[in-house]
């Protein structure tokens, strides 16, 4: 879970190459009581993220040099967590796979209204600083061969610490572990993840990603389990 600013403000980091959209961009955000911070590039926002910590990024794909998927792909390898919501002009569903395969909380198509943007940054946000859910009274911590899943805490912890989860796969994690051995329709799950919109092929997509930090194998997976034609299922186990 994200602290709050300590002023309460939210920060936006907007990363677009376009003049014009940038600043028409922080000047909506900005209205709206956001702080925001803008770059033109992916070089210029890993600059800006040296010295800042924004509570979301608003990143376009397209961009010169490194793109925004690349630019996000990095950054989740890196352990960041923070939301984070692409645009593009490329709107295809392939488009937007690629999007959350790279690591992205949300895929926004241009052109776009401006209040759909917002809602949607509002969306993320409320996801990301949301408490975690209750567990069920039975639900305590989770085994998951080295690593331990806190439902109270929507903390994964191994031997070397905790695992950084981006805000989606926390999400993904809780729905999960409130239901051990139970399997989670694929329904469920998007709307676990604020994703209904999403299509199969995005959930499997969250599934994949953090398969990748459970299993000692994603190939062979012990604890994250495909139910064929059902959805998946959490099988803890030491």
């Amino acid at each position: 879970m994200m602290a709050p600013h300590p002023d309460g403000v939210s920060h936006i980091l907007v990363v677009e190459d376009d003049a014009r959209l940038r600043a028409l961009l922080a000047r909506y955000l900005g209205e709206r009581g956001f702080r925001v911070t803008t770059a033109e590039d992916a070089a210029q926002a890993r600059i800006h993220l040296r010295f800042l910590q924004p509570d979301l990024m608003v990143l376009d794909v397209m961009m010169p040099g490194e793109s925004g998927l690349t630019l996000t792909e990095s950054l989740r390898a890196e352990g960041f967590a923070v939301p984070v919501l692409l645009l593009t002009a490329r709107g295809a569903p392939e488009d937007r796979i690629a999007g959350f395969e790279a690591g992205a909380d949300d895929y926004l198509p241009k052109p776009f209204d401006a209040r759909e943007l917002e809602l949607r940054i509002r969306a993320l946000l409320r996801r990301a600083a949301a408490p975690p859910p209750v567990p069920e009274p039975t639900t305590g911590p989770l085994p998951l061969g080295p690593l331990v899943f806190d439902p109270a805490r929507a903390e994964l912890r191994g031997p070397a610490g905790p695992v950084r989860l981006t805000g989606g796969e926390a999400a993904l994690m809780s729905a999960l572990a409130r239901k051990p051995n139970e399997v989670l329709s694929r329904e469920e799950i998007a709307a676990a993840l604020g994703m209904d919109d999403a299509g199969e092929r995005a959930i499997d997509v969250q599934v994949t990603r953090l398969r990748r930090k459970l299993e000692a194998d994603p190939r062979e997976p012990r604890f994250l389990h495909t139910v064929r034609g059902r959805g998946y299922v959490l099988k803890p186990g030491a």
